[in-house]
């Protein structure tokens, strides 16, 4: 018996040293140290951060600890909306090259949408995972790729936004890398994470451009990284070791604005995106809003509300709503996002100022048609409404039939 026990205590022993070298050990192995560079207004020389506060995005969203928020995640066991199991989804085959002025778009699922115009093939945040995090775990996917991989074109342009597991898919960009060799822009840091993989690609700051000319021929043309409001990590110690950014293609005919996974921050940022040229076609993320019951928002992400308030500042032409219904990270039904969209577009009266502007969800593999860029054009005798702010919009939301949806 004495000997069991002295057995039971070496054990106990040896396990508490093994946890404790580990608690050491590991969060330094895991905190890579992707970039090094001057300190800035977003560096400060080992990590980045937002220059209009960090705090809305350094918390867990809906409060709370954060091993109980994963319990969470993991679990379902907060009290959220069941999503289904699957979804189902037509993909499509996209042509080959779109050439000229015209514009295609088409959602592939969360934030991965392939765009064509120009004679280029453009794939934002390449996400073609089963599961949305480490080692295959993380939240599964309900929808299939509305294109399937061996389907897209030969892709000329990458835009990476941030190491995020539904953001960055280390698979993905290698099986792409490995066919296409397409040009990968991604902010700073996250080139080191792609170069340990093989992968190369052309890391930029914020304002910095890059020019790309499709394979095809024409161009070349302008990729500008653009500011946005989030964080970056893959392991968690490493947090915010590598930048965060939205993107602009500068195009004939009008600009594609990739908004990336964005808070709101300042809400500064998408008019700076604006100054760079008119946007034909922005890219904006609706979903992952809400962590508790009744939220419209998380400093991490915008929701549908503040989705409209972005089109707004940018003056894009067209938008696509981004960023929901494939994955389940956070605490509202599937069809939330894009019901409150509906509804939030209704009251900021933008069919009322410029009918010729759209931002409506769309199908996954469905190819869009994304219009030109029609003149401004405004008749002396038309009274254009005032623009709603912030909060008239969250007020003219504030309906049984949007306090509905969960």
């Amino acid at each position: 018996m004495t000997l069991v026990l002295k057995i039971i205590g070496v054990t106990l022993l040896v396990l508490v040293i093994l946890l404790a070298l580990a608690a050491a050990i590991v969060p330094r192995f895991l905190d890579r140290r992707y970039y090094q560079g001057p300190p800035s207004d977003h560096f400060d020389g080992a990590r980045f951060f937002n220059p209009d506060g960090d705090s809305d995005t350094a918390g867990i969203p809906g409060g709370g600890g954060r091993a109980g928020f994963i319990w969470r995640q993991l679990t379902g066991s907060d009290g959220r909306p069941a999503w289904p199991e699957s979804v189902p989804v037509t993909p499509s085959k996209p042509a080959a090259r779109v050439a000229g002025e015209a514009m295609v778009a088409t959602w592939i699922g969360h934030a991965t949408v392939l765009v064509q115009t120009q004679g280029m093939n453009i794939l934002t945040d390449p996400v073609y995972a089963e599961r949305a995090g480490p080692l295959g775990f993380g939240p599964r996917r309900v929808t299939a790729p509305g294109v399937a991989f061996d389907d897209l074109p030969p892709i000329d342009l990458v835009l990476l936004s941030h190491n995020h597991y539904d953001h960055l898919d280390l698979d993905t960009l290698e099986r792409l890398w490995r066919r296409d060799r397409p040009t990968i822009v991604t902010p700073l840091g996250n080139d080191a994470i792609l170069r340990a993989h093989g992968i190369e690609s052309q890391a930029a700051d914020w304002g910095e451009s890059l020019p790309v000319s499709p394979r095809a021929g024409g161009g070349p043309f302008e990729v500008t990284v653009t500011r946005n409001h989030h964080w970056g990590s893959r392991w968690g110690t490493d947090r915010n070791r590598a930048l965060w950014s939205s993107f602009v293609v500068r195009l004939p005919g009008g600009n594609l604005f990739f908004a990336g996974d964005t808070g709101w921050g300042d809400g500064k940022w998408p008019g700076e995106a604006a100054k760079l040229g008119p946007i034909r076609l922005a890219l904006i993320p609706i979903g992952a809003f809400r962590f508790v019951p009744g939220q419209m928002s998380s400093g991490s992400h915008i929701g549908p509300a503040q989705a409209v308030d972005v089109f707004r500042a940018s003056g894009a032409a067209t938008a696509i709503p981004i960023h929901w219904g494939t994955f389940r990270l956070s605490y509202e039904a599937r069809d939330t996002p894009s019901k409150m969209l509906e509804a939030a577009v209704r009251c900021s009266g933008i069919a009322d100022e410029r009918p010729d502007k759209r931002f409506a969800p769309v199908v996954i593999g469905r190819a869009v048609q994304v219009p030109g860029i029609a003149p401004v054009v405004v008749p002396s005798r038309v009274i254009i409404p005032p623009q709603r702010s912030g909060a008239d919009l969250l007020r003219c939301l504030d309906t049984p039939e949007v306090r509905a949806l969960r």
